[in-house]
């Protein structure tokens, strides 16, 4: 698991400030075995497990436009400049990141 997390670290530091990806599309972009709960999984760890490099892992959020883990990652996006609705939802079209190019 080790190796499968350090690829979706080195997709999420790609994410540029101000933009936001879905776990799914990280998930295609650290390629199989990967999918969206092992991304969730993986950000999940650094909460226990930091690392050495940052990882700016509130800028990863659900398919639906909305963070996944609660306010403060909210928060942490709007001080980078990406908008919500009054319901918790940013516009991907907008905030979204398409990949690397």
């Amino acid at each position: 698991m080790d190796k499968l997390y350090e690829q979706i670290y080195q997709v999420v530091r790609q994410i540029p400030f101000g933009r936001v990806a879905t776990y799914g599309q990280i998930a295609r972009l650290a390629g199989p075995p990967c999918d969206a709960r092992i991304v969730g999984w993986a950000l999940g760890s650094l909460r226990y497990n930091p690392i050495d490099r940052p990882v700016p892992w509130q800028r990863v959020i659900n398919a639906q436009g909305k963070v996944s883990t609660g306010y403060r990652q909210q928060e942490l996006l709007e001080q980078e400049g990406v908008v919500f609705d009054c319901h918790g939802q940013t516009d991907l079209a907008r905030f979204g990141w398409a990949g690397p190019s």
